[in-house]
């Protein structure tokens, strides 16, 4: 039977083909498949009845996730991938080799077109796996009448049979010049990489010659024909055309979240997948681009050949940082991948949206599970804060409410530090704590039950500084604390600030979690506004002949920096501007943008 967990995640599953990866206790990667329809065939674990081995697996799921694709072919093929790369414990199948056939084209002075088992580093052409044995057979049936290489054994004085029926350019007798086999070899390549046109219609016009003839076997022998050579060269998105490592970068925002994709194209295919989710201060596109140079930047990465980003980025800018070529394909197989991965990312973040959606109509007793662990007086309301800024800059505090495990946003509050004017954890969480409970107790307001706070010991203990010795409050103080992969752990409580583990699967891990995201993403949000705010402001403020209503007038028209720069100066005299003022302001930002291009500040992480 499926935890609650999972039974949420099954409820979010598309209705799409694609991969899924079954997880462990230990997020171990224990089985992959692939399916025509992600939803029913995930859920078809959780849903019927197993025995023997799948009963095991089953037993042994702890989480999953989702790879989409555009067809099921695709799907198939990435499996094949992910199981050789993860070799995971419950497949059996597939972990040494497809089980599928390639067309090889063998590196030799005399090559041959075979259709083998294995891919081996011999210098030969590969081009599979194929899932359709028989239409690969029919294939390279058709490839040998029509582009033939060599179909013999070689050298032995006389033509073969297969030089008499035309399949075979004749080594067997005589040297064949190069020149011929790279003629041939040239057109095998094409049209296994899709360039069919010119066959197929050949093979139609056969087809409706041998009908009217009143050949009807051999016309549905030909139509059969076309349907193999559709079946094995279909263009897959997972498969490039040549070997070029290639790294696809594609983004999904909402809500201030940033969902980020990575595919990692290495020997023609689809070879790994990473994913990030995080919430972000300024613009998708300058998180993503601040994401690629840091990406690459870690011990071990080894740069691609290529990097494929959306058109909203600057490629300019991250060519020149990495000295990698940054394109943004405009159609064709990369282009297909760029958006395949875009939709992956936008499916991981409403997936969390949704996640957070169900659990927070489901979280009856979550609170007292909370309020048991820590050994307190049952409550109902919970107040959590955090602090956000970039470089000890524009430095603000945010508070979410919880009342009985659901979120108050009416009692949300949001904290711009006065006393504070560099990053100090300890003297941000002083100042927002003393104005927050001051300001309860000059209005008789009631207390909250827990206070959550966003980090270790030492925002604790300057909260239990603030209200046991300033105001004289004794409300229970505990500390949300992250793993090494930034998400929830557990909660620090107690004067020695001790680690309280809660259940990872239970409703009161779930509140936490939600209640540490919800905080995180609000006063990132708030940050973001005055951080853009005061950015824009102070520039334009920089400017001669610019004052407070002109700032205004410009702030409500153009919004951003880059849009006033684009317009036209003449656009900006229709605000009331005059045209030297007008032209300064044109003149200074265009000259902004341009030195930040060439020389592009190193973004903070939070």
């Amino acid at each position: 039977m499926a935890t609650e967990y999972l039974e949420h995640k099954l409820a979010l599953l598309p209705d799409m083909p694609g991969c899924y990866l079954m997880k462990n206790l230990n997020s171990q990667i224990i089985y992959v498949g692939k399916a025509k329809n992600l939803k029913n065939r995930v859920r078809s674990y959780f849903k019927s009845s197993h025995t023997g081995k799948t009963a095991q697996l089953v037993s042994e799921i702890r989480d999953f996730e989702t790879i989409i694709t555009s067809t099921d072919k695709e799907a198939f093929l990435l499996e094949i991938t992910l199981i050789q790369k993860h070799q995971p414990y419950f497949n059996i199948k597939l972990k040494r080799g497809t089980g599928y056939p390639y067309i090889k084209i063998t590196h030799e002075r005399d090559p041959q077109l075979l259709l083998v088992s294995e891919i081996k580093k011999d210098g030969g052409y590969y081009f599979g796996p194929y899932p359709n044995v028989y239409a690969a057979e029919e294939t390279i049936h058709f490839l040998q009448k029509v582009y033939p290489l060599r179909r013999c054994t070689g050298y032995q004085g006389r033509p073969c049979l297969y030089y008499h029926m035309g399949q075979c350019l004749g080594a067997c007798f005589k040297e064949v010049p190069e020149a011929d086999y790279e003629r041939q070899i040239r057109q095998i390549k094409s049209f296994l990489n899709g360039n069919t046109g010119h066959a197929e219609k050949a093979l139609h016009k056969r087809m409706e010659a041998a009908a009217a003839d009143l050949e009807y076997e051999r016309a549905a022998d030909l139509r059969d024909q076309i349907r193999y050579i559709d079946a094995t060269v279909e263009k897959q998105k997972i498969i490039s055309n040549d070997n070029t490592p290639r790294d696809i970068f594609n983004f999904y925002l909402d809500k201030g979240w940033l969902s980020i994709q990575v595919f990692f194209i290495r020997q023609a295919r689809l070879m790994k997948r990473e994913k990030r989710l995080f919430p972000v201060v300024s613009t998708a596109e300058e998180e993503l681009a601040s994401f690629i140079v840091q990406f690459y930047q870690r011990k071990n990465t080894v740069l691609p050949r290529e990097i494929l980003v959306p058109k909203s980025l600057d490629g300019e800018m991250i060519e020149a940082l990495l000295h990698v070529p940054v394109r943004t394909p405009q159609r064709g197989t990369k282009r297909d991948l760029l958006e395949m991965a875009g939709k992956n990312a936008r499916l991981v973040l409403e997936e969390k949206f949704r996640l957070l959606e169900l659990d927070e109509s489901k979280t009856t007793g979550a609170m007292k599970e909370i309020t048991d662990a820590l050994g307190i007086a049952p409550g109902h309301k919970i107040e959590a804060f955090d602090h956000s800024h970039i470089q000890g800059a524009d430095l603000v505090s945010a508070m979410v409410v919880f009342v009985d495990g659901q979120p108050n946003k009416k009692l949300y509050r949001k904290y711009k530090l006065r006393t504070v004017d560099h990053a100090d954890e300890t003297a941000s969480t002083m100042e927002v704590i003393r104005r927050r409970y001051t300001r309860l107790l000059k209005e008789h307001a009631a207390m909250p039950d827990l206070i959550l706070m966003d980090g270790g010991d030492i925002q604790m203990n300057a909260v239990k500084d603030v209200l046991e010795n300033e105001l004289d409050l004794h409300i229970p103080v505990a500390g949300m604390v992250k793993n090494d992969h930034h998400k929830t752990a557990d909660l620090l409580y107690g004067g020695d600030d001790h680690h309280i583990h809660l259940d990872p699967k239970s409703q009161g891990f779930y509140l936490v979690q939600r209640i540490q995201d919800e905080v995180h993403r609000f006063a990132i949000t708030f940050h973001r506004q005055v951080h853009t705010k005061h950015s824009l402001s102070s520039r334009l403020d920089q400017i001669p002949g610019v004052g407070p209503k002109t700032r205004n007038k410009l702030l409500r028209k153009f919004g951003s920096t880059k849009r006033i720069s684009e317009a036209a100066v003449e656009d900006l005299q229709k605000l009331g501007i005059s045209k030297t003022v007008a032209s300064t302001i044109h003149v200074t930002l265009q000259a902004e943008v341009t030195a930040e291009v060439k020389n592009p500040r190193t973004p903070t992480n939070l």
